[in-house]
């Protein structure tokens, strides 16, 4: 399975972090935030890994190069202006090929197997074209996204889980997706819960999505602490 790293956001709640610094390489724990996510996909086993880039693009190309010093292939999906999360993947699928892929947005930060997020979801369900991994609430976001019920996303549910920003995902999922056009994922979310073709699952550790200088700094504090 191939893995994409979504990469492309301007972090405009990072600023002034983000002025001359792509923020998938601001740095927690003495290391870029994307470099976590190449660590954990080349011990799971991954190979080959697709990102996308708009804003200063050139930083991210250069400082991860082709990805062999984590022991993987990296290819890059440009984007002129960035396309938002569905319009990425959507333009990135020449270089993801015909199977079912594992995407991750650049800002979380994640402790698990990659495997595990990424093996046999689908197949749980022959009639899902994905399965998002949720998780519990986090207090900025204490309404949370969707419903999970017997293994399916729903719009309402109780509770509602927050999505991960972590999904395993078949082609066929992107297929409206206009050329070039700029989409988010939540159209394609609420079609796919309307034909009960989005399944889920539930994440219980370590996860946190970092859109401010401040939760940057948490999560250094709690890599530095963590890892000392």
């Amino acid at each position: 399975m191939r893995a994409m790293i979504l990469a492309a956001g301007r972090g405009s709640r990072m600023r002034p972090l983000t002025d001359h610094t792509p923020k998938p390489l601001l740095k927690a724990g003495g290391k870029p935030l994307i470099v976590h996510h190449l660590e954990h996909l080349a011990a799971a086993g991954f190979s080959e890994v697709v990102i996308n880039h708009a804003y200063l693009g050139a930083q991210i190309e250069q400082a991860l190069g082709n990805g062999s010093a984590w022991g993987l292939s990296i290819e890059y999906s440009r984007e002129a202006e960035a396309l938002e999360t569905a319009g990425g993947v959507a333009a990135a699928l020449p270089l993801l090929g015909d199977a079912p892929f594992l995407v991750i947005s650049g800002d979380i930060y994640v402790e698990a197997d990659y495997r595990q997020l990424s093996e046999g979801l689908l197949a749980e369900n022959d009639a899902a074209l994905a399965c998002l991994w949720m998780v519990d609430n986090p207090s900025w976001h204490a309404a949370g996204d969707f419903g999970l019920v017997d293994g399916l996303i729903q719009l309402d549910g109780n509770p509602k889980l927050t999505y991960a920003n972590i999904g395993v995902f078949q082609p066929a999922f992107f297929a409206s997706v206009p050329a070039g056009a700029s989409m988010p994922m939540l159209p394609l979310f609420k079609q796919a819960i309307a034909r009960r073709q989005l399944a889920g699952r539930h994440f219980s550790g370590v996860w946190d999505n970092i859109g401010t200088p401040a939760q940057l700094a948490q999560l250094d504090a709690y890599l530095n602490e963590s890892h000392a």
